[in-house]
C-alpha cells in the first residue's frame, strides 16, 4: 500500500475519542443501539441506590449490593462503584446490564484518550464525556432502560473532591456536598442532609454515607441493606489525592454493625 494510504489509515484511529472510533467501526456496540424487542427482556434487572459525599481528603462513593427484576431479587451481590481512571469513578443506577457496559466504555474512553493524546482528561472534561455517553443511551432510555449514573472524583488542580449527577438527557449537574441516585435515592439524601457536615475526617464520612445506605434500605424496597447472615455489605471506595481506593470490607463490616448495634440500643430503650 502506498505511503500516503498508510497515512490516511493511521489519522482514521488518531482521535483521542474511543467513542467516535467505536461509532465508525462498530456502531452497534454503541451506547443506545438498543436490542430488537425480541431481545430485550420483559423486566431488565435494575441496580438500585449509589451515593457519593465529600469529605475533607476528596469524595467517598458507595452503593448497596442488590438488583431488582420487577418484585423479584435478580441478584444480592452486584457491583454499582467502578473506578472509571485512576482519579476518578462511576456509580451506576437503573438498567443494570446497559449502565455496567456504559461505565467499561468510559473507563476504555478515558484509556483510549490518555494513550492518544499523552496526558489524563480534566476531571471536568471527564464529566462532559460521560453526559455525552448518556445522551447517546437516550432512545434505550425511552424504552425503559434507563442509565442515570453519579460521577465523583479528584480534581487535581482544585485540590478537592467534586461529584457530579445527570438525567437521561445527558444533562451534567455539579454537587457541592453530596448527591444519590436508584430508587433509594430520597430517603439516601434525606439522611445526608441531616448527618453531612463540612470537612468530615474519612471515619466520619464513612460512617454517614453508610448510615444513608441504611436508611435508604429501611425504606426502599429495591435497595438491599447489610445481610449479617450471608456477610454482604455495601460496596464503599474513596478517591483522594492518593488515587481510587477501595474501602475493606472487614471496615465496612464493622462500621455496619456499630450503626445496627446502636440502632437496636435506640429502639429497645436502653
Amino acid at each position: 500500500m502506498p505511503l500516503g494510504r498508510w497515512q490516511g489509515v493511521f489519522h482514521d484511529y488518531a482521535n483521542s475519542s474511543f467513542m467516535e472510533l467505536l461509532r465508525r467501526e462498530s456502531p452497534h456496540l454503541m451506547p443506545g443501539a438498543a436490542p430488537g424487542p425480541a431481545e430485550a427482556p420483559p423486566e431488565a434487572p435494575h441496580g438500585t441506590t449509589v451515593l457519593s459525599v465529600r469529605y475533607r481528603d476528596g469524595v467517598v462513593m458507595a452503593g448497596d449490593r442488590q438488583a431488582t427484576a420487577g418484585f423479584q431479587i435478580a441478584s444480592r451481590r452486584i457491583d454499582k462503584i467502578f473506578k472509571a481512571d485512576e482519579y476518578s469513578g462511576v456509580g451506576i443506577a437503573g438498567a443494570a446490564g446497559p449502565a455496567t457496559e456504559m461505565a467499561r466504555l468510559f473507563q476504555t474512553e478515558l484509556e483510549h484518550y490518555e494513550k492518544v493524546e499523552g496526558e489524563n482528561l480534566s476531571l471536568e472534561g471527564k464529566a462532559n464525556r460521560l453526559s455525552q455517553m448518556i445522551r447517546m443511551n437516550l432512545p434505550a432510555a425511552m424504552q425503559g432502560l434507563v442509565v442515570v449514573p453519579i460521577f465523583a472524583g479528584f480534581d487535581e488542580k482544585a485540590g478537592a473532591g467534586r461529584l457530579f449527577k445527570y438525567d437521561i438527557t445527558g444533562g451534567r449537574y455539579e454537587e457541592t456536598n453530596y448527591d444519590a441516585q436508584g430508587s433509594g435515592s430520597k430517603d439516601a439524601r434525606d439522611a445526608l442532609k441531616k448527618l453531612w457536615k463540612r470537612d468530615m475526617a474519612r471515619e466520619e464520612a464513612l460512617r454517614v454515607t453508610l448510615e444513608a445506605l441504611i436508611d435508604a434500605a429501611d425504606e426502599d424496597v429495591g435497595t438491599g441493606g447489610p445481610d449479617l447472615v450471608r456477610g454482604i455489605f455495601p460496596t464503599v471506595k474513596t478517591i483522594t489525592r492518593s488515587g481510587f481506593q477501595d474501602v475493606p470490607d472487614d471496615e465496612v463490616r464493622r462500621v455496619c454493625e456499630a450503626i445496627l448495634a446502636d440502632r437496636t440500643r435506640t429502639a429497645d430503650g436502653s
